[in-house]
C-alpha cells in the first residue's frame, strides 16, 4: 500500500453516509455516482484458471499443480490467470456488465492443508504439506497480483483461515480444535506466508468454528494472530453465507444483527453474503460503531483503487484485451503443467513408456476414459475444447493404431443406463480387453462426487469420502479386466488419495493425472508413448485403507499426514518415477557446526541417468533429532526444480534459514533450539517406504546447531 492511495481511500470513505459506507461492505457493492465510485461485484474465483464467466484457459486443478513442486511454473500460471481476468474484466466493463464473476478480485488460492484424505474440496489445495503450501500459495499470489503493489493486476485471496478441512456437511456447525502446536505448526504456517512474503491482498474466514469461535467473527484468528501478530493490511472477506452460521446453526449469538456487528468488531470488512444487510439496524443499536465500519471500508476502497477502478487513479492493464483469452502460448502452458503434474507411481519392468510400433490395438476403458468432468476438478472456467485420455490418445496415434473404447461402468453408480441391469457395460469392457494388445483404464473420482458441500454428494458425505476406495464398481472391473491377461495401464483421476493397493500388485503401470485441466488428456497419451518423461511427485500420502487414520472430526494432526505417521502407507508424500533414473551424491554443508541464528547453505548433485530431459524436484528434509514427542519427524524445507539433459549432472544448492530449523513449542511458540539435526537430499522423502518403491536412499548428512535456545519470527 502506498500513502497516496491510502490517504484517497481515506477522502472517499470521509465523503460517504453510513449507509453508503455500509453498502460498500456487501459483495454486491452499488456504484456511489456522486463520488466516481462505479459499481463492482467483488466475488470472482479463479482457482485454476479464471472461472465461471465464460472461455478461459482451464489448467490443472491445484493439487496437479502441487505435484509439479514448481513456484517458477505456478507463479507463471497465475500471471496468465490475472492477464486473462484483466482482458475479460476490460471488456465486461465495457459493455457495463458488472456482474458476479466478472471482477478482479479472485477468491484464490486455497491454503487450508489437506490434512485427511476423505476431505471432499482437498484437491482444491496444495497437499498436506505446511511448506511446500506456503511456497505454491506465495507463487500463485505473486502471478495474479503482479510486480507493482501500488497497481495491482488483480486481487488475490488466501482462503480458508484457518482451520478448516472438513468435515463438509457440519462446516456450518462444526468446532474444530486445534491445539496451540498444531496451530501454528500445521494450520497458520502458509496463511503466515502468504500474508509476509506474497503480501496476499486478502483472507477469507471458514465456515466451523476454531477453537470455539465462529471464523468470520473470531477476534483470535482476525485480530490477535492476522493483524496483530502477522501484520495483514489487506481485507478480510466471509466465506459466503458464514456469518448468518453464528446465530442459525454456531449459535453463538442470538440474531442477525448481532452476527453482523460481531463480524465487524472482529475484523471481517466485506460479506459474501447477506448479513450485512442488517448492518444498518446493528449499528442503529449501537452494537458496531462508525468507527469500525469506517476502517473495514476504507481497507476495501483501497484495494479497489490499486486496481484501477476510479478513474483519476487508472490501471497500467487496462488496455489487456479480450484477445488473450484462451490464446495459443497459454493453452501451451495448460499442456505443459499437466505433463508436469503427472505422477508415475509404478512402472513394473520398465513397461512404459510404450512403443508405438509394437501396439497395433490398444483398449481404452473406464468412466474416466471419455470424461470431461475428469478433466476440470471444480472452480472452473469454460474451455473452447476438450481433450480426454480417450481422444488424447486417439488424436496420438492417428489412424496406425485401433484405439478401442468402452466405459466399463459408471463413476459410482451399479449401471450406465438407467433401465438395465447391474454390470450393464462391463462384458463389452472385457470384449474390448481381449482385442487390444494392451489396455488402459481411466478410473478414479470426479468433482461431481469428490468436492464442496452443496456441490457435490451422492453415497459421499456432502462431497467428502467414506472411504479410500474406488468407488462404485470401478475396483470390480479393474480386476476383471486384468484376469483377461493383457498389459494393464492404470490413470488415476481423482483430486486426492485413493487405495491403489490391488493394483499396485497387480496391473504394470500406473499414472496418477490428478485433474489434468481441459486438455489434460493430450499430456496422457504422450506420457504413456514417451513423448516425454513424467516428473511430478506426490503432494500427498496415499494410505492403504482408513484403519489407522484418527477420526475425521478430530484436528489433532497426531498420526495425520508424512509428517506424523508412516502407518499403512502404500505411495508417500514425495513419491513420484522417471523412465529411468535421477541419482543423488556429495550432499554437504557449508558449516558442520553453526549457531542457532545461522542459515546453513546445502550442496547436493543430481545426474540424470536417462535418455529423457527431466525436471527434477530436489527434495530437502530436516529432522530434529532429539524431538519432543509432540515435534514432528521428517519435514521438507527445500525444494529446487532442475531442468537435466540425458546424462547431465549438476551441482544445487539450497539455503536453509534458521526459521527452517525452527521447532514450535507445545505453546505455539517458535524457537530454535539448539542440536543435532539431519539433513535429507533427494528426489524422495527419507522413509522406509520411499526407498522400497524406489530401491534408493536419499543422500544424509548430520549437523550441530549451537548456542541459546532463542526465539524465531515465526
Amino acid at each position: 500500500m502506498s500513502k497516496k492511495t491510502i490517504e484517497y481511500a481515506k477522502k472517499l470513505v470521509s465523503q460517504m453516509t453510513i449507509d453508503e459506507k455500509i453498502s460498500q461492505m456487501l459483495y454486491e457493492s452499488p456504484a456511489i455516482e456522486r463520488l466516481g465510485i462505479p459499481e463492482y461485484n467483488w466475488w470472482n474465483e479463479a482457482l485454476h484458471g479464471v472461472a465461471r464467466a465464460g472461455v478461459a484457459t482451464v489448467f490443472p486443478q491445484a493439487i496437479g499443480l502441487a505435484a509439479t513442486f514448481d513456484t517458477d511454473l505456478i507463479e507463471k500460471i497465475g500471471d496468465v490467470v490475472s492477464t486473462e481476468g484483466r482482458g475479460k474484466f476490460n471488456e465486461f466493463s465495457k459493455k457495463g456488465d458488472h456482474g458476479i464473476y466478472k471482477g478482479l478480485t479472485f477468491w484464490a488460492p486455497n491454503v487450508n492443508i489437506f490434512r485427511d484424505p476423505r476431505w471432499g474440496r482437498g484437491h482444491e489445495t496444495y497437499g498436506e504439506d505446511p511448506y511446500l503450501t506456503g511456497k505454491l500459495g506465495c507463487a500463485y499470489i505473486r502471478g495474479l497480483q503482479g510486480d507493482d503493489p501500488d497497481h495491482l493486476k488483480s486481487a488475490a485471496c488466501a482462503k480458508h483461515f484457518a482451520v478448516h478441512s472438513g468435515p463438509e456437511a457440519i462446516r456450518h456447525e462444526f468446532d474444530a480444535k486445534a491445539s496451540k502446536h498444531d496451530m501454528y505448526d500445521t494450520y497458520l504456517y502458509a496463511f503466515k506466508r502468504c500474508v509476509k512474503d506474497a503480501k496476499v491482498e486478502a483472507v477469507m474466514g471458514a465456515y466451523n468454528r476454531v477453537n470455539g469461535e465462529p471464523a468470520c467473527g473470531s477476534r483470535t484468528l482476525l485480530k490477535d494472530i492476522l493483524r496483530d501478530e502477522f501484520g495483514f493490511e489487506g481485507h478480510v472477506v466471509s466465506d459466503c453465507w458464514a456469518i448468518l452460521d453464528f446465530h442459525e446453526h454456531h449459535h453463538v449469538t442470538d440474531t442477525v444483527e448481532e452476527s453482523a456487528a460481531m463480524a465487524v468488531n472482529n475484523g471481517c470488512d466485506l460479506n459474501c453474503g447477506s448479513a450485512f444487510l442488517h448492518l444498518k439496524d446493528a449499528y442503529d443499536k449501537g452494537m458496531v460503531s462508525d468507527e469500525a465500519i469506517t476502517a473495514a471500508v476504507e481497507r476495501l476502497m483501497e484495494v479497489r483503487i490499486r486496481l484501477g477502478m476510479m478513474k483519476d487513479y487508472p490501471s497500467p492493464y487496462e488496455d489487456i484485451s479480450y484477445e488473450v483469452v484462451e490464446c495459443k502460448e497459454h493453452v501451451e502452458l495448460s499442456v505443459e503443467a499437466a505433463r508436469r503434474s503427472l505422477v508415475l507411481l509404478k512402472n513394473k519392468d520398465n513397461f512404459l513408456p510404450l512403443d508405438r510400433k509394437n501396439v497395433k490395438t490398444i483398449a481404452v476403458i473406464g468412466p474416466n476414459a471419455n470424461s470431461r468432468d475428469a478433466l476440470i476438478g471444480n472452480y472452473y472456467g469454460t474451455s473452447s475444447r476438450y481433450i480426454t485420455p480417450l481422444e488424447g490418445l486417439q488424436q496420438y496415434l492417428g489412424e496406425d493404431t485401433r484405439v478401442l473404447y468402452a466405459e466399463g461402468c459408471h463413476l459410482y453408480k451399479d449401471k450406465v443406463q438407467g433401465l438395465a441391469e447391474e454390470k450393464d457395460r462391463f462384458k463389452e469392457a472385457l470384449i474390448m480387453a481381449e482385442q487390444s494388445d494392451v489396455v488402459v483404464m481411466c478410473l478414479g473420482l470426479d468433482a461431481t462426487i469428490e468436492g464442496e458441500e452443496g456441490d457435490a454428494g451422492n453415497e459421499y458425505a456432502s462431497g467428502d469420502k467414506l472411504g479410500l476406495m474406488l468407488p462404485g464398481l470401478q475396483e470390480e472391473l479393474l480386476e476383471a479386466v486384468a484376469a483377461v491377461g493383457k498389459p494393464v495401464i492404470l490413470v488415476l483421476s481423482a483430486g486426492s488419495a485413493i487405495d491403489l493397493s490391488w493394483a499396485e500388485e497387480h496391473v504394470d503401470a500406473i499414472i496418477d493425472s490428478w485433474y489434468p485441466g481441459a486438455r489434460g488428456g493430450k499430456a496422457v497419451a504422450e506420457a504413456i508413448f514417451g513423448e516425454y518423461s513424467p516428473n511430478g511427485k506426490l503432494p500427498v500420502t496415499f494410505y492403504q485403507g482408513t484403519e489407522n487414520l484418527p477420526e475425521f472430526t478430530d484436528y489433532s494432526m497426531a498420526h495425520r499426514t508424512y509428517r506424523y505417521t508412516n502407518e499403512n502407507v502404500l505411495y508417500p508424500f514425495g513419491y513420484g518415477l522417471h523412465y529411468g533414473e535421477t541419482n543423488y551424491d556429495g550432499l554437504s554443508v557449508d558449516k558442520a557446526e553453526s549457531d542457532v541464528n545461522e542459515p546453513v547453505e546445502v550442496f547436493v548433485n543430481v545426474t540424470n541417468d536417462s535418455r529423457y530431459t527431466v525436471n527434477e524436484i530436489v527434495q530437502l528434509y530436516i529432522r530434529h533429532v532429539d524431538a519432543a514427542e509432540y515435534e514432528p519427524g521428517y519435514q521438507l524445507k527445500g525444494i529446487e526444480v532442475v531442468k537435466l539433459e540425458p546424462h547431465e549432472t549438476k551441482k544445487v544448492k539450497l539455503t536453509l534459514s534458521p526459521r527452517d530449523f525452527a521447532v514450535i513449542e507445545e505453546d505455539g511458540s517458535c524457537v530454535a533450539v539448539p542440536g543435532i539435526y539431519e539433513i535429507s537430499a533427494g528426489g524422495q522423502q527419507p522413509d522406509d517406504r520411499s526407498t522400497k518403491l524406489t530401491g534408493k536412499r536419499t543422500e544424509r548428512i548430520e549437523i550441530a546447531r549451537c548456542g541459546e535456545k532463542t526465539g524465531v519470527d515465526y
